[in-house]
C-alpha cells in the first residue's frame, strides 16, 4: 500500500507541482490549500507524512504543527520561505523532523519525504548504493561505475564523509582547494551541477548533493 502523504501549501501551483513529482514517487497524496481546512480533515482522515507550509491563511504552520502534535506524531517538513535562523530553530525545536526552505528543487522534496520516512521505518540495507575508490576517481552508485574529475571526485568525498552536514560554497573551495587559488562561488556551482548531471543519468529520481537555500550543499546519510 502506498504512504500517503498530505501537502499543506496555499500556493496551488506548487502544490500541484509537489503532488505530480511525488505521485511519480508512487506517493498517494492529498492537498489542503488553507490552514483552517487541516484540523477537521486531519481528524478523519489519515496520512503517513505532512507537507507543512509556515506561511498560511487562516491558522498558520507552527500553530497547526502545535495542534497536530497534541494528539499524533505523524512526520512533519516544514515548508517555508522565511529563511531566518529563528524560524529554521523554532521549526526544529518544536519537533519537526525536516525544513525546506523556498525557491526548492521538486525532486529535493521527494528525497526528504523518502529519507523522512526511510528514517522512521527503517529496512535492512542490502547493498550500499554509493561507494568510491580514492585511487580511481571512480564511484559506484546501484552498481554502476561513474567516472569523475579529480576536483569532483573531492568534492563528493567532502560531504559523503560528513553525511548530513551543510557545506558552504566557501568551506568547500577551502577543503577542496589546499593551494589557495582564488576560486569564484560559481565554480563550485558548476561541479556541483556536473556532479548531479552524471549520477542523473544512473538515477534521475533522486539527488545525491542536496541545495540548501542561503547556506550551500550537503549529502544525505541515507546514501
Amino acid at each position: 500500500m502506498n504512504k500517503k502523504i498530505l501537502i499543506v501549501e496555499d500556493e496551488e501551483k506548487i502544490a500541484r507541482l509537489l503532488q505530480d513529482y511525488l505521485q511519480q514517487s508512487q506517493y498517494d497524496t492529498h492537498i489542503i490549500l488553507h490552514g483552517n481546512e487541516l484540523m477537521p480533515w486531519f481528524s478523519k482522515n489519515k496520512a503517513d507524512l505532512i507537507l507543512l507550509d509556515i506561511m498560511l491563511p487562516g491558522k498558520d504552520g507552527l500553530t497547526l504543527f502545535r495542534e497536530i502534535r497534541q494528539t499524533s506524531n505523524i512526520p512533519i517538513i516544514f515548508i517555508t520561505a522565511r529563511v531566518d535562523e529563528i524560524d529554521r530553530l523554532l521549526g526544529l525545536e518544536l519537533g519537526a523532523d525536516d525544513y525546506i526552505c523556498k525557491p526548492f528543487s521538486p525532486r529535493e522534496v521527494v528525497a526528504r519525504v523518502k529519507a523522512v520516512l526511510r528514517r522512521l521505518s527503517p529496512q535492512p540495507v542490502l547493498d550500499a548504493t554509493l561507494t568510491l575508490n580514492e585511487n580511481t576517481y571512480k564511484v559506484h552508485y546501484q552498481e554502476q561505475a561513474i567516472e569523475l574529475t579529480a576536483v569532483e571526485f573531492q568534492l563528493l568525498k567532502v560531504m559523503y564523509d560528513r553525511p548530513g552536514q551543510i557545506f558552504s560554497r566557501q568551506k568547500l573551495m577551502d577543503s577542496i582547494y589546499n593551494d589557495h587559488r582564488i576560486v569564484s562561488a560559481r565554480t563550485i556551482d558548476s561541479h556541483i551541477k556536473k556532479l548531479r548531471k552524471k549520477f542523473n543519468q544512473v538515477n534521475d529520481k533522486e539527488d545525491i548533493i542536496y541545495s540548501v537555500y542561503g547556506l550551500g550543499y550537503k549529502s544525505e546519510a541515507s546514501l
